[in-house]
């Protein structure tokens, strides 16, 4: 097999940090980005901030901050506090949810010029449930290479601590917000097996608790809230439990961890629908979600579960 390659291009665009590798199977398009050399243009760096104590901000971090020639930043304010500390004196841009459509041609032309641009979000890392993705695939498409640098992260920094299974995982982030949509997300995640991350705010933990039980059972899960800061606090119990404790006056961002679905034993199909439903019922799921579990396992339609559990005359 022969592979070529060749520079990839955007406009007037080119980088000597990236190349298309064509296989030629006529399949197979292939991208390598080499992250530290000769570049024609400049490079975006992601760099991650503290997500409460500022001792967590890297030295690498520091140094990339001080000499790119600007900061695409979530909140110019709060971004300055942090560049104040360290005493930082690059500028600093705006780049937030609401401005990311007209912000990122600006960025990329500076791109293209060969300035270097750190983006960084209020707290963690960029992109993941912050800012950051579509100037990302922008670079990306572009020929522009994107550097990530590690750091902090409150998904897996609560995890590791959080006395569920470490891996897999499947890191969600925030739900929905409307009652709805919510819980339908949750229907879709019932069966998956990782333990489950979602990031929530305080005002709403009590009742995103309640939807969880509802459509996975009463699993066991943890909450983590004020991470790295002096208040830190693990809370590790039931989905049921968990939500007496969100019962009281709550405050700080919060981490939600709940166990993954236990292995889905076999159906005995001889076993009558109604003690199936009831059989999932007595682990603390709703009526609704349990009969919608069995018809999915037995091939049927909802409502045929629905009248044998309620006992309805066909």
């Amino acid at each position: 097999m022969f592979a070529r390659c060749s520079m990839a291009s955007a406009g007037s665009m080119m980088s000597h940090a990236l190349f298309v590798l064509r296989l030629f199977t006529g399949r197979i398009d292939l991208e390598q980005q080499r992250s530290f050399g000769s570049h024609t243009t400049g490079t975006l760096y992601l760099v991650p901030t503290p997500i409460g104590n500022l001792g967590d901000m890297t030295i690498r971090a520091i140094e990339i901050l001080k000499t790119v020639d600007l900061i695409a930043a979530e909140d110019t304010r709060h971004t300055q506090m942090l560049l104040n500390h360290f005493e930082i004196k690059t500028k600093t841009i705006s780049f937030h949810e609401h401005n990311t459509q007209m912000r990122i041609p600006e960025l990329l032309a500076k791109l293209a010029n060969g300035e270097t641009i750190a983006q960084v979000s209020d707290a963690g890392m960029p992109s993941i449930s912050d800012p950051g993705k579509e100037l990302v695939r922008t670079a990306v498409d572009a020929g522009v290479p994107v550097v990530p640098l590690p750091g902090a992260n409150a998904a897996t920094t609560a995890l590791i601590a959080s006395g569920l299974p470490p891996q897999p995982f499947l890191f969600y982030g925030f739900l929905p917000r409307k009652a709805g949509e919510k819980n339908r997300e949750l229907e879709k995640l019932a069966h998956e097996s990782a333990t489950l991350l979602f990031y929530e705010s305080p005002h709403r933990v009590g009742k995103t608790l309640a939807a969880m039980q509802t459509a996975f059972g009463d699993r066991q899960a943890a909450l983590a809230r004020e991470l790295t800061k002096k208040f830190e606090t693990f809370i590790r119990g039931s989905l049921s439990a968990l939500q007496t404790y969100a019962a009281g006056d709550l405050k700080g961002e919060f981490v939600i961890m709940v166990e993954g679905a236990a292995d889905k034993p076999a159906v005995d199909v001889t076993v009558p629908l109604k003690m199936q439903v009831e059989a999932i019922v007595a682990t603390g799921a709703k009526p609704n979600a349990a009969i919608k579990l069995v018809a999915k396992q037995n091939g049927l339609a909802k409502q045929v579960v629905y009248d044998a559990y309620h006992e309805l005359e066909k």
